[in-house]
């Protein structure tokens, strides 16, 4: 009886809301661009896999990935503006 209470006390029996699962989608999408990212070296897709990444974990409210993602997308995003300079 009391290990029954203990779990339902740990584990959390919530389901997710329409903009989480479609946020979990969205940064499935932006994982895949990334790692088609790192085979061609094409900064737009960084750029969009960050971009989408972003908006998973900020729904997620995982802030410190929040920051580390913005860091990815503004480093891929200047060197996108500087490639088309140089072009």
């Amino acid at each position: 009886m009391k290990d029954k209470k203990k779990n339902r006390i740990i584990e959390r029996d919530r389901q997710l809301t329409t903009w989480e699962r479609l946020a979990t989608r969205i940064g499935y999408l932006g994982a895949g661009l990334l790692i088609a990212g790192q085979w061609t070296l094409e900064p737009i897709l960084f750029v969009i896999g960050f971009t989408c990444v972003t908006i998973q974990v900020s729904v997620r409210k995982q802030w410190n990935l929040v920051v580390l993602q913005l860091n990815g997308l503004i480093a891929w995003t200047v060197h996108f503006i500087n490639s088309l300079s140089s072009s």
